[in-house]
């Protein structure tokens, strides 16, 4: 699994700069974290050296965004009291995204959400990025994101009611992501769908087999944006279950 960043061109806040340099709020990214991890323990989040969650991330739960350094960044996780680095992983060594490559980090006044989940054979644990587009959705209409994070569910097809919703979802990966070509872009990397708000009746079936790795209920309100993702594991404990996150509407 990889993490998943893009670097923004052209695109700055120029506005920022016709303050006078003493009254300038200090810049800052903005990150939300998730402790997508099936392990119940709570996670503290670092950048380099800094903690900056101030309290331990539950498990299956989000912490507020919190300003952060932006650019070249290290993001660290520790496990509750421990003070060993669970996982790390230095965001922004690279000019352009590549599957393979560091892609690039947190962007100064954007907002991000960063999970923290086990890689695909749940051997070990990782760090995924995504760029967060908040702009409120259509009148009427909720925005939604899901995010496959049970390790050992494969790939996932979401269907509601009996209809596909979400289609091919890779382990790690958002629906209808694009890491590549032409449709390569910051938010691509996790959308953001817009939906009908009401109640979703979910099941998830593996894309391989048709079997079904579970289902959920879930309820969306017109105007709110959410992220949506599979968690636990199949036939095992913690099960295989979904949670729901709500972002605040920028």
């Amino acid at each position: 699994m990889l993490p998943a960043a893009l670097l923004l061109t052209g695109c700055e806040d120029t506005g920022y700069l016709d303050v006078d340099a003493a009254n300038r709020p200090p810049l800052s990214a903005y990150i939300s974290f998730i402790n997508a991890r099936p392990i119940d323990a709570g996670l503290y989040f670092w950048t380099f050296t800094d903690k900056v969650t101030p309290s331990p991330v539950a498990i299956n739960k989000a912490s507020e965004y919190v300003p952060t350094v932006f650019g070249n960044v290290q993001i660290n996780f520790t496990e509750g009291s421990n003070t060993s680095y669970k996982a790390s992983y230095q965001f922004g060594n690279s000019a352009t995204f590549t599957a393979t490559g560091r892609p690039n980090g947190p962007i100064a006044s954007y907002y991000h959400t960063v999970v923290a989940a086990r890689t695909a054979n749940n051997k070990a644990d990782s760090l995924i990025l995504f760029y967060d587009d908040l702009k409120a959705p259509a009148s009427g209409k909720a925005k939604l994101r899901f995010i496959n994070l049970s390790p050992g569910a494969g790939t996932l097809n979401v269907l509601q009611n009996g209809k596909t919703l979400f289609n091919q979802v890779a382990y790690g990966r958002a629906a209808n992501s694009a890491l590549s070509g032409e449709a390569l872009s910051a938010w691509s990397l996790g959308p953001f769908e817009t939906i009908d708000a009401g109640t979703y009746n979910l099941d998830y079936l593996d894309a391989a087999t048709s079997r079904k790795a579970g289902s959920a209920t879930i309820r969306v309100e017109a105007g709110k944006i959410y992220t949506v993702f599979t968690n636990g594991l199949p036939n095992a404990t913690p099960a295989f279950a979904t949670s729901i996150i709500e972002h605040p509407v920028k």
